[in-house]
C-alpha cells in the first residue's frame, strides 16, 4: 500500500476516535457539573478536562475565565482548536475523501454524512449538549461497525485499526493520569468521582460485572490498564496494535514491532501491585511517552513522515 494512502486511513481513524473521546469526556463533565459543588471545584474540574487534552495553554490564550460554556465551545465546536470535535470530524472526513477509492461506499457515506449532520447539531450545544455528545459517540460506533462489516480485511483495515487503538490507548492513559493525580482532593464525593471516570470509558457496567463490589481506585486502575477483556483498557488497545502491526509488517518495521511488543508485554505480564510500587503517575507518564514514540515509529516505517 502507498504510504500516503496508509497515512490518510491511519489519521482518518485517529480523528474519528479522538472526536468520540472528546465527546465522552465532555459529557461526563456536563453530568458531573449537575452535582452540588463549589465554584472552585467546578472550575478545577473543567481545568482538569483541558489538562487531559493538553489544551490549557491554548484555552487561556482565548478566554479569561474557565467555565462550562466556554470549555464546551472550545472543545466541541471551535474550528481553530485542532482537537475540537468539529475539527476532528472535519479532518476525518477530509482524510476519507482523499482515499475515497480505498473505502467502501458505506464507510465513505458514514463519515461524510457525519460531518454534514454535525453542522446541524451544533446549535443544540447551547441547550442540550449531552444529546450532541451521545450522537458523536453513536456516529463513531457506526463508523467502526461499517468498516468491519463492509471492508476487506486487508492492509487498509489494519491501518485503520492501528490508528483507532493508538488513539484510544493515549486517551485512556491521559484520563487515568489526570483523574488519579487529582484523587487526593476527592473526599465526600468519592463514588461520583470514580463512577464518572468509569463512565467516560464505558466502564461502569463492566466494573460492576467484573468486581461486583464497591468502586475502589486500585480496581479501576487494574480494569483500565491490565484487563484484556475491557475494550478501552491499555492492554486491550495494545493487543490490537501489536496484531495489526504484524499484519502490515515490512522490511523496515522489525524494530518498531519489537518496541510495540515490549510495551505490550509490560501490560500483559504486569500486576497492579507492581504498578503501585513503581508509582501510577510515573507508569502512565512513561506509557504516554512510549505511545507517542510508537506513533512516530509507525509514521517513519509506513506513513508520510511527521514534520520535524
Amino acid at each position: 500500500m502507498l504510504s500516503r494512502t496508509a497515512d490518510h486511513l491511519f489519521w482518518m481513524a485517529r480523528y474519528t476516535e479522538r472526536a468520540e473521546n472528546t465527546a465522552r469526556m465532555l459529557d461526563v463533565h456536563v453530568q458531573a457539573a449537575m452535582l452540588p459543588q463549589s465554584a472552585q471545584d467546578a472550575e478545577r474540574s473543567w481545568r482538569a478536562l483541558l489538562g487531559i487534552s493538553e489544551l490549557q495553554q491554548a484555552y487561556d490564550a482565548r478566554y479569561s475565565t474557565v467555565n462550562a460554556a466556554d470549555v464546551i465551545d472550545f472543545m466541541a465546536r471551535d474550528p481553530n482548536n485542532p482537537s475540537s470535535i468539529a475539527a476532528c470530524l472535519k479532518e476525518a472526513r477530509e482524510n476519507a475523501r482523499a482515499v475515497r477509492g480505498t473505502l467502501t461506499t458505506e464507510v465513505w457515506e458514514t463519515l461524510n454524512q457525519t460531518w454534514l449532520d454535525w453542522k446541524k447539531r451544533v446549535p443544540l450545544l447551547e441547550n442540550d449538549p449531552s444529546q450532541v455528545f451521545e450522537w458523536v459517540k453513536y456516529r463513531s460506533h457506526l463508523s467502526r461497525g461499517v468498516t468491519l462489516g463492509t471492508m476487506l480485511r486487508d492492509d487498509a483495515v489494519h491501518f485503520i485499526r492501528l490508528g483507532t487503538f493508538l488513539e484510544r490507548a493515549d486517551n485512556t492513559a491521559r484520563i487515568l493520569d489526570v483523574k488519579f493525580h487529582r484523587a487526593d482532593d476527592v473526599t465526600q464525593r468519592d463514588y461520583y468521582y470514580w463512577a464518572a471516570l468509569l463512565r467516560s470509558v464505558s466502564g461502569f457496567e463492566i466494573y460492576r460485572k467484573v468486581y461486583r463490589d464497591v468502586i475502589t481506585p486500585e480496581r479501576i486502575a487494574e480494569l483500565l490498564m491490565l484487563r484484556a477483556d475491557m475494550p478501552r483498557s491499555l492492554l486491550a488497545c495494545m493487543d490490537e496494535v501489536v496484531y495489526n502491526l504484524a499484519q502490515v509488517r515490512n522490511d523496515a518495521s522489525g524494530e518498531t514491532e519489537r518496541y510495540a511488543g515490549r510495551l505490550h508485554a509490560q501490560l500483559r505480564f504486569g500486576s497492579i501491585e507492581d504498578i503501585q510500587k513503581a508509582g501510577l503517575h510515573g507508569t502512565l507518564t512513561t506509557f504516554l511517552a512510549n505511545i507517542y514514540e510508537l506513533g512516530n515509529r509507525i509514521s517513519r516505517d509506513f506513513l508520510v513522515p511527521l514534520a520535524a
